[in-house]
């Protein structure tokens, strides 16, 4: 029997998602999927048990498929779908658009979970499109807000700033264990359910690839494919991933399962993991049987030893959850950025002058009252004013200074980026902080955004202006040649 859990007060998920990803992927020539045949085969995954579906307004006809559903079958299904817009600013009714955009596609008064991804947290506009959210949730038309592709840092400071978070949608597999640490711990601790995609690797792993000839990048046939071998890639290469395969058979041969039920069953069992989704590929292939097993039986100690070996001969994959989607090594189909948007747009209002310096203006009340700009940029340097956590009449981060020196950190980066550099370019930043208790956890954050380039750095305790805020953070950057 599939097993169920609480994804957030009041409602269930099965612990086995259905992901409707590849409905793009197979609408590739453009041609959309039949609508009556995808909700068809949606029936069938319900009627297994597997009630519960991931989409988004991005994979294809995949909404609309789920739409077919619940016309035909209403309130047989959890259907979970994203947003993920462009970058750059949003207004609330653009937010609200897209929303009723979702709701008009899948056939539905209430969107069950809506998933938000940002492309750049440097860009301050993202938050104003989690408050449209939440206001949204407040109104009635968004049961639960859930974030995807989302890092610890910013799912911390969303839940210190009163966001309220169902869960985080991420990938999550025995071929990427980015989560396993500080994600895990942090979900755990403050009840938000990890939802794990990936958990396959695109088919890698399974069955079909275990002792298997390495095969060309431009011979995978999906999208998944070529993602995930980028994975393998860089976790070490197709020898190390051979060595894992081989553990995961030893365990399936032994407890009588497949490879991939032991892969699906080591997330399952991993802390923090509410669900992982495997994919389908609506209407040409399915393995509902075999998903089915997940829950007749567990791993013993000798596969989770055996497998915990072969992990540890892989490399780690960079970065934290999601940054895939937000630096290099860019972890997908196309190895770039190129296949989502076309570009970045700047954070910040830019100014020229006067003279041969240019501002950088983020639009605080602070910046007009008192003359000065966000950034300043004369020649290779950027001055970056002293930046505390503020958006627009908000106080991100709550009363929790990590928090808080996130979003500090996250606007000198979007005010460096804004002015033609990026945060490598950092040489020095001077924090201050309003008691000294609070100096090693806003040193956390500093070493996590810029531990790197390690900057000079100086902090300091002062009596900073505003109420509750717990630091201000200045920095310099210098701009190397392109």
């Amino acid at each position: 029997m599939i097993e169920r859990i609480e994804l957030a007060p009041g409602f269930e998920i099965s612990r086995v998602l259905t992901g409707l990803w590849q409905v793009a992927d197979l609408e590739r020539e453009g041609e959309d999927l039949d609508a009556d045949a995808g909700a068809s085969e949606m029936k069938r995954y319900v009627d297994a048990g597997m009630t519960s579906f991931d989409m988004a307004d991005h994979y294809g006809s995949s909404e609309l498929i789920s739409g077919r559903f619940a016309q035909r079958w209403p309130g047989e299904g959890e259907l979970m779908t994203k947003w993920v817009p462009k970058p750059g600013r949003h207004s609330p009714a653009d937010v609200r658009e897209a929303v009723d955009r979702a709701r008009s596609r899948m056939n539905v008064e209430v969107l069950d979970v809506l998933q938000f991804h940002a492309w750049s947290y440097a860009d301050p506009g993202w938050m104003d499109c989690i408050f449209a959210l939440q206001t949204l949730k407040e109104e009635g038309v968004i049961r639960h807000l859930a974030l995807t592709n989302t890092d610890t840092a910013h799912v911390r400071m969303l839940l210190d700033s009163g966001v309220e978070i169902a869960s985080n949608q991420i990938c999550y597999s025995l071929l990427d264990q980015r989560a396993a640490g500080d994600m895990a711990d942090l979900c755990e601790e403050r009840g938000v359910r990890i939802l794990a995609f990936g958990t396959l690797a695109g088919g890698f792993l399974t069955d079909r690839w275990v002792g298997a000839v390495e095969p060309a990048l431009e011979s995978l046939e999906t999208w998944s494919q070529m993602k995930y071998k980028r994975f393998i890639d860089t976790a070490g290469g197709w020898g190390p991933f051979q060595s894992l395969l081989d553990a995961m058979r030893r365990s399936a041969d032994r407890l009588e399962v497949s490879v991939a039920n032991v892969a699906c069953r080591y997330m399952l069992e991993s802390p923090g993991v509410g669900g992982i989704i495997v994919g389908a590929r609506l209407g040409r292939s399915e393995h509902i049987a075999d998903t089915a097993r997940l829950f007749d039986f567990e791993l013993d100690e000798e596969s989770n030893e055996d497998i915990r070996t072969s992990l540890a001969a892989l490399r780690p994959i960079p970065g934290d959850c999601g940054d895939e989607y937000r630096k290099p090594p860019f972890l997908t189909a196309a190895g770039d950025l190129s296949d989502h948007f076309e570009s970045m747009p700047a954070p910040y209002t830019i100014l020229d002058g006067p003279g041969d310096r240019q501002r950088a203006l983020s639009g605080t009340v602070w910046e007009d009252l008192a003359g000065f700009a966000r950034a300043v940029r004369k020649g290779d340097r950027i001055f970056v004013s002293g930046t505390t956590a503020t958006h627009g009449d908000r106080l991100i981060g709550g009363a929790d200074a990590e928090s808080q020196a996130t979003f500090c950190l996250d606007k000198i980066e979007g005010a460096i980026q804004s002015l033609g550099g990026s945060i490598d370019d950092v040489v020095r930043t001077r924090i201050y902080v309003a008691d000294a208790s609070v100096a090693e956890a806003v040193s956390r954050a500093h070493g996590a955004r810029l531990g790197h380039v390690q900057p000079a750095n100086t902090l300091v305790r002062a009596e900073l202006i505003g109420e509750g805020y717990l630091v201000e953070i200045e920095a310099e950057a210098v701009v190397g040649p392109e």
